[in-house]
């Protein structure tokens, strides 16, 4: 059974997701996670900084674990778009990604050692997913160069298409860019090309 403090980390994520980063208060969290009133300091005394940094890494290890179970690159790619659309179904579009709602809102300039803070957990996640994708397509026969510079495309487009998704509420921007990747991808791999149609 996951302790008071871990319930914190996943509701903080999972609220951040939904609503973004700002509107995401402690009091928040505190309800949706049914941890003690009181207890959010005793466990996170550096405040919500703290709790906003942890839960953009409890984010990165998820997904990062999620691109991990993957046999290929291939694979990676119709899995994390299949994770997502199925999200944004059951959400009613209201899930994205909690990495990039808090590096997008981390710009407060009245707050810059906080910001900071924030923003440098959100770049290590996205450096890591990009690594893991990478190496993936590296195993596949890509070259090294070619895999990093795939991977930012990968991720960024990905990113993109949930925030058009759920602007629009329409699921087509994420399956014609899930489309265009794969046959990017398919084109690139030597041992992809043998498994054309997605999942």
């Amino acid at each position: 059974m996951a302790s008071a403090r871990e319930r914190m980390v996943v509701s903080a994520a999972l609220l951040i997701r939904e609503r973004g980063a700002h509107p995401t208060a402690i009091a928040d969290v505190l309800a949706h996670s049914g941890a003690p009133r009181g207890s959010a300091y005793h466990y996170f005394p550096g405040g919500r900084t703290q709790l906003l940094c942890e839960a953009v890494d409890y984010a990165g290890e998820f997904m990062a674990a999620h691109l991990g179970r993957a046999s290929s690159g291939l694979d990676a790619l119709d899995g994390l778009f299949e994770y997502y659309r199925d999200e944004l179904q059951r959400s009613d579009f209201r899930a994205g990604c909690p990495v990039v709602a808090v590096a997008v809102e981390a710009g407060d300039p009245d707050k810059p050692e906080q910001s900071a803070a924030v923003r440098d957990r959100a770049a290590a996640v996205f450096a890591r997913w990009r690594q893991i994708i990478a190496e993936l397509l590296t195993a596949d026969g890509v070259s090294a160069a070619r895999a990093r510079e795939l991977a930012v495309l990968v991720l960024s487009s990905f990113e993109g298409a949930l925030v058009i998704a759920r602007a629009g509420r329409d699921l087509e921007p994420v399956e014609a860019v899930h489309a265009q990747l794969r046959s990017l991808i398919v084109s690139e791999t030597p041992s992809a090309r043998t498994n054309r149609e997605p999942q």
